[in-house]
């Protein structure tokens, strides 16, 4: 017996005595099904109409009983005649909301006794006269007002315009001998539409005579074909004009009295973001139909497409969107990509221009696009978009299920790992808060005794223990019953040997390193306790719990505030839209200093937005050159306003620095964290005797040696880095000379006057350190340093088989082998990413374990035999050193993520 079969007979059981209804609660206790799973299959059989759903708390479910079912189907029955009724009309996007009195007018038109009533349409260009008048027509037959073979003839008065005679000819047909040409009878759309209807668009455009013909035949039923002189025809049509125009101004007031029904629809600025966003799911799909894929669009994308100015309304927003998907088909074609995704690029320059208003409607957009994708997918076979959306009780029970739902949904397109990870992308903190919100609100202390075991309710709360002590934060019971359900189903899961995929693990660790190292630990003691080995995708998802103090509570407390200065007329404003709308607040301030402004004027206006904005956290001044860079100085001599200052920013140093402040980080935490990125464990790092040196080259070792160590020693501001200078005598002797250096020392880089390149340091020419570009490249070893260092520390308690931080220095020392030997250049957080996967990977083998398939690795050595045979002697090394062998599938594996993250192919 299936388990959801065993769940739905035991629920017949309990309601027996239940008479209200049964709780997920009573199921748990009555059944021996994982708790983890029984929300999910009651909203199942839900869904399957097997069960019904009593809201409120908590919530109850009741199955239906004959007597219901035949009730309720009875019910169906005749919701289902109004439905097919009504479905021509109120199937169109704005039925309940901006078409809603035209649509009641429509149908009082049509159903009106005896013959219904004619119908005037207004409205601008593109506003969607034509599929209203088709939908009237679609009404009238679904209400039996006419016959199901009906004729609509539509006719665009405009096509004629130049021959008035032309077009009255083909509204009312042509006697014999009529005009010159006329060389026999012919029937026109009035007689082709009887029994039907005749729809007029751009009725304006019919001449005086015309329209006198016309409103005779709405008086009397009957009208005469052109050159006809003696008999009426009759017909039963009903007549829908349509026009752009003032009727005043261009319809003879005896016509449009005959017409006593005026119908205006909206253009697309008076409907609601809703409406538009139906209409742009409903054309996307059209597209998605046309091609036979699914179709991706960036949430941006979508967000322009909303709030772009559209001036010819919905023809015109269809328009956009087909060149879109265009463009999007096209750039499928010529990539190796098996989706079809549409990016900011892809989007018309006017269109892209809609992003320039998200600060107006930011809220209005929030709500709309409820998502925890930056993804969304549209496909002709979905009723709704492609994205994650589960009821509550999901998110609350198994968030896991959702992911795995989604992966599977890709992988059914066809798609490879790396692309579901890029389409995948969870917002991740969003997503933890619906999760533990959902979990707060449904369960008691009480019951989670009675829904978890005792054994990890006693380590979740030692975990918290170690955590308020290691972040010195409180975390309150949203947090408590979050990671112990979490915890809960991890394990069932790791036991179960069900795979655990986080799409965003890279983006965890760059982005909270912190909490991601005390993941680790965490993990540890985990698996001691449970006899398991927890995922480094599970660890990732550990990290979030401890992210923020209780997800929603922080924002009632006073931040520090962030000013950013820049030269340049827009400069510093771009820079802090981008930061503004990803963060999604307002709380970072621009002040743009074009060239011709002097410093002085901007420094008053600096000053003044300080004294504004400050709430007593500080403020942090980041800036990129010049005067700039003394403002905060200044500004705290003269107003006591606690600031800090940051040159050379980019823009990631400014989305970074605002998501601290976001989440309550102090000044000098902020501040601190930038100059020492990361937290390390400072009596671990004392047992390596090894100093950490940086070399500046010349060919005297004084002079310019000497003038670059100085700038780099204001520069990195390290007590733990030595700066040495050198000079060259000759390539070889300066070679072994660092060479002996090595044994002693860490050398972070090289910087010299000439190209020196040895081994795996990096090398920076001397010329860069005097502009940002150099400066950059060392900040960034700096950084790499520090990363790796944490890295070891935590690696050294969680790896089982192998010292972590002598792989971790093992490994990063072959990382820049392999980038030298293969002329790559690959990310930090890339890097760090395939460190900790070989770290992992060693250890596995090192105990025995298995390795994963490579599909296709036999087509993949023959692409790259060369890079391949490099890989394999470089890390023979490691393989002798640690007693391993490393299979050609993971060789592979190792090989491809870093040729699919080489920068210089960019």
């Amino acid at each position: 017996m299936r388990k959801i079969d065993e769940l739905y007979r035991a629920l017949l059981t309990i309601e027996k005595t239940k008479e209200n209804g049964v709780s997920a609660l009573d199921l748990v206790q009555f059944t021996n099904l994982e708790r983890s799973n029984i929300s999910r299959y009651l909203n199942t059989l839900h869904r399957e109409n097997k069960l019904i759903k009593l809201e409120g708390r908590p919530v109850l479910y009741k199955s239906f009983v004959e007597e219901k079912t035949n009730a309720s189907r009875n019910k169906n029955i005749e919701k289902n005649k109004i439905e097919v009724i009504n479905k021509g009309l109120d199937k169109l996007t704005g039925a309940n909301q901006s078409l809603s009195v035209s649509i009641e007018k429509a149908k009082a038109a049509i159903i009106y006794p005896p013959k219904g009533l004619h119908t005037i349409l207004l409205g601008e260009t593109g506003v969607g006269k034509s599929l209203f008048a088709e939908q009237m027509y679609e009404y009238a037959k679904q209400a039996n007002i006419l016959d199901a073979d009906a004729p609509f003839i539509r006719f665009n008065c405009a096509d004629y315009v130049d021959n008035p005679s032309l077009l009255i000819a083909q509204i009312f047909g042509v006697k014999k001998g009529a005009f010159t040409g006329a060389d026999k009878d012919k029937d026109g759309l009035l007689q082709q539409a009887d029994r039907g209807i005749l729809f007029l668009d751009e009725v304006h455009r019919l001449p005086p005579q015309g329209q006198e013909m016309l409103f005779t035949y709405i008086d009397k039923g009957l009208f005469r074909p052109l050159g006809e002189t003696e008999q009426m025809n009759y017909v039963n049509v009903r007549i829908i004009a349509a026009t752009t125009e003032d009727t005043d101004s261009y319809l003879l007031k005896t016509f449009t009295r005959r017409i006593p029904m005026t119908i205006v629809l909206p253009t697309l600025k008076e409907r609601s973001l809703q409406e538009r966003y139906s209409l742009i799911e409903s054309f996307i799909k059209e597209e998605s139909h046309r091609i036979g894929k699914s179709i991706y669009i960036n949430k941006n994308c979508i967000t322009s497409y909303l709030l772009y100015d559209c001036p010819n309304n919905i023809g015109q927003l269809k328009s956009d969107i087909q060149l879109a998907c265009a463009k999007a088909f096209l750039k499928h074609k010529a990539s190796s990509n098996t989706y079809i995704l549409i990016e900011q690029s892809d989007l018309p320059n006017h269109v892209r221009k809609g992003m320039l208003y998200i600060n107006e409607y930011r809220k209005e957009i929030n709500e709309l696009l409820q998502t925890t994708f930056d993804i969304l997918g549209f496909s002709e076979k979905e009723s709704s978009p492609l994205q994650l959306s589960h009821e509550e009780e999901n998110i609350g029970e198994d968030f896991y299920n959702i992911i795995d739902e989604k992966v599977e949904s890709l992988k059914a397109l066809g798609m490879e790992e790396r692309e579901i990870s890029e389409i995948l992308n969870i917002d991740i903190e969003s997503h933890f808060q619906k999760y533990i919100g959902a979990i707060s609100e449904r369960f008691g202390r009480d019951e989670l005794n009675n829904l978890v075991d005792m054994e990890t309710i006693q380590i979740v709360e030692e975990i918290l223990g170690l955590a308020e002590e290691n972040f010195n934060k409180i975390y309150d019971e949203k947090i408590y019953f979050g990671l112990t359900f979490h915890l809960e189903r991890s394990i069932d899961r790791i036991r179960n040997g069900e795979k655990i995929f986080n799409p965003k693990l890279n983006f965890i660790r760059v982005n909270y390193e912190k909490e991601f190292l005390f993941a680790m630990r965490i993990a540890k003691i985990i698996d001691s306790k449970f006899l398991i080995e927890t995922p480094v995708d599970e660890i990732g998802y550990l990290s979030m719990f401890f992210t923020s103090d209780a997800f929603g509570t922080i924002e009632e407390h006073p931040k520090v505030r962030i000013m950013v200065m820049m030269h340049g007329r827009s400069t510093a404003t771009s820079m802090v839209e981008v930061v503004n709308s990803l963060v999604g607040s307002e709380d970072v301030i621009s002040i743009d200093m074009p060239i011709t402004m002097r410093p002085q004027m901007i420094y008053e206006i600096a000053k003044e937005k300080a004294i504004e904005i400050s709430n007593g956290q500080g403020i942090i001044m980041l800036v990129d050159m010049g005067s700039l860079t003394n403002f905060g100085d200044m500004i705290k001599e003269e107003t006591g306003i606690e600031t800090r200052t940051i040159d050379m920013v980019s823009t990631l140093t400014v989305l970074d620095i605002a998501r601290k402040a976001t989440m309550n980080y102090s000044l000098d935490e902020i501040v601190n964290s930038l100059i020492n990125p990361k937290n390390y464990n400072k009596k671990e790092e004392e047992k390596d005797n090894k100093k950490n040196i940086i070399i500046t080259a010349c060919f005297t070792g004084e002079g310019s040696s000497v003038k670059i160590a100085n700038i780099v020693k204001k520069l990195i501001a390290h007590e733990d880095i030595n700066v040495i200078p050198m000079n060259i005598i000759d390539d070889n002797s300066f070679e072994e000379r660092i060479m002996n250096l090595k044994s002693t020392y860490n050398i972070l880089a090289i910087i010299s006057t000439i190209d020196i390149k040895i081994g795996e340091i990096p090398f920076i020419p001397a010329i860069e350190i005097f502009n940002n570009k150099g400066k950059q490249k060392l900040i960034n070893i700096l950084e790499e340093k520090e990363m790796y260092s944490n890295v070891g520390i935590s690696l050294k308690e969680h790896l089982l088989n192998i010292d972590g931080e002598e792989i971790v220095h093992d490994v990063k020392a072959l990382i820049l082998k392999l980038e030298s030997t293969l002329n790559l250049k690959i990310p930090k957080d890339v890097k760090m990413g395939i460190t900790l996967h070989i770290c992992f990977l060693f250890d596995n083998i090192k105990r025995g374990g298995s390795s994963r398939d490579f599909e296709g690795l036999d087509e993949f050595l023959k692409l790259y035999p060369v890079q391949i045979s490099e890989v394999k002697n470089l890390i023979k090394g490691l393989e002798n050193k640690y007693k391993i062998q490393i299979k050609d599938n993971e060789m592979a594996y190792i090989l491809k993520s870093l040729l699919e993250n080489n920068l210089n192919l960019y």
